[in-house]
C-alpha cells in the first residue's frame, strides 16, 4: 500500500454530504468553502448528496451560493430525487401519491407527473415519506391508513437524528418508525445508506471513480461502501472519535479527515510497526489488551488514524480493550 498519496490523484468526482460537512445549520463549517473553491479549480467534478428532502435543490444551492460556493442546482442530489425514481419502479406513471414531507419532496413528486393527494380517502397508489419540521400526527396517520389499504411505501431516508445549531434533533427515521409501528411493515428507502441515492449521483455526474465524504458512519460511510465507492469521514459532524474507533467493518472509511481541508494535502496511510501502527508522527501499540500512544500527541489525527488500524486489525471487540482515553476524548 502506498503510504502517502494525493487524494485527487485517485478520484475523478467528489461527492459531499452537507449537514456536518459543508455547513451546520445556517453557518458554513470552518475551511469547507475555501476547500471546495480550490477543488473546483483543480478540475474534479463536485456534487452534493443529501438525505434532506424537505428543501428544493434550488433552495439548497442558494444557501451554498450564499457561502460563496459556485454551483448549479443540478449539482444537488437529494433523497427526494432518488425517492421519486424508486416510485417509478413501484407504481404506474401518473398514479396518485400521498406525500408526507416538505416542499422539496412535494415538488419532486409533482414534477415527475404523479397526482398529489392529501388523504388516504383518495386511495393513493403510494406514500412517499420525508422529513419536514411541520410534519404532524395527522400526516403520519393518513400515511398509515393508506399503507394499510395497500399503498406502496417509500421513505426518503431513515436518519434517526438531524444536526441543528442547538444540537441533535429527531430525524426522519423517528417519523418512519412511528408509521412502521402502526402498519407492521418497512418502507423501500431511497436515501443513505441505501444504494439508490448513490446510483442516482453516479449516473448524473458520470463518475467512474468517485469519493464520497460525509460525517456519519451509519449512513455516509456505510452507503458509500455498499456502493463500492471510496468513503471519507470528516470529524466536524456527528461521528465522535470513540465511535470511529469502534466502527464495524462495513462502516470503516477509506479516508479519515479532520475537516474538508484534509482533501487538499497528501494523505498518509497508517504504517504497520512491530506492535501496532504509526501515522503522521504518532505511534500506537497494542500491548496485551491496552491500546496506547507510545510516540506523539494522542489527540492528533495521526494518533486517531493509527489507533483505528490497531483496533480494527486486532480482531478483538473494542469493549475487551483498554484504549488510552486521550485518544478518543
Amino acid at each position: 500500500m502506498v503510504d502517502r498519496h494525493l487524494i485527487f490523484s485517485q478520484h475523478d468526482t467528489l461527492l459531499l454530504d452537507l449537514d456536518g460537512v459543508v455547513y451546520e445549520g445556517s453557518h458554513a463549517i470552518e475551511h469547507a468553502v475555501e476547500t471546495i473553491e480550490i477543488i473546483q479549480k483543480l478540475g474534479p467534478k463536485v456534487g452534493y448528496i443529501t438525505n434532506n428532502s424537505s428543501r428544493t435543490p434550488e433552495t439548497i444551492a442558494g444557501q451554498l451560493s450564499g457561502f460563496g460556493i459556485k454551483l448549479d442546482s443540478k449539482d444537488i442530489i437529494s433523497s427526494a430525487q432518488s425517492g421519486v425514481e424508486l416510485l417509478g419502479k413501484l407504481v404506474e406513471p401518473g398514479a396518485k401519491v400521498l406525500v408526507v414531507g416538505g416542499e422539496g419532496l412535494t415538488l419532486s413528486v409533482s414534477e415527475a407527473g404523479y397526482e398529489l393527494v392529501g388523504s388516504s380517502d383518495d386511495s393513493p397508489a403510494a406514500v412517499i415519506q420525508g422529513f419536514a419540521p411541520d410534519v404532524s400526527w395527522n400526516d403520519l396517520a393518513e400515511a398509515s391508513y393508506a399503507i394499510q389499504k395497500g399503498a406502496r411505501w417509500v421513505a426518503t431516508n431513515q436518519d434517526w437524528t438531524i444536526p441543528r445549531e442547538k444540537g441533535l434533533a429527531p430525524g426522519n427515521g423517528t417519523l418512519v418508525s412511528a408509521v412502521h409501528t402502526a402498519v407492521g411493515q418497512l418502507p423501500v428507502v431511497a436515501g443513505k445508506p441505501e444504494r439508490a441515492i448513490f446510483d442516482t449521483a453516479l449516473r448524473v455526474f458520470g463518475a467512474k471513480s468517485a469519493l464520497y465524504v460525509g460525517d456519519r458512519l451509519d449512513t455516509d460511510v456505510v452507503g458509500a461502501n455498499r456502493s463500492s465507492i471510496a468513503s471519507g469521514l470528516v470529524m466536524t459532524g456527528v461521528t465522535t472519535r470513540k465511535e470511529l474507533l469502534a466502527a464495524k467493518e462495513d462502516s470503516r472509511p477509506t479516508y479519515i479527515l479532520e475537516n474538508l481541508s484534509g482533501l487538499l494535502g497528501e494523505y498518509e496511510d497508517p504504517k504497520k510497526t512491530k506492535r501496532g501502527y504509526s501515522c503522521a508522527g504518532a505511534e500506537v501499540e497494542l500491548l496485551g489488551n491496552k491500546v496506547l500512544v507510545t510516540i506523539g500527541d494522542p489527540k492528533s489525527l495521526g494518533a486517531l488514524k493509527a489507533a483505528t488500524k490497531v483496533i480494527w486489525d486486532s480482531g478483538l471487540a473494542i469493549h475487551t480493550l483498554q484504549v488510552e482515553p486521550a485518544i478518543y476524548q
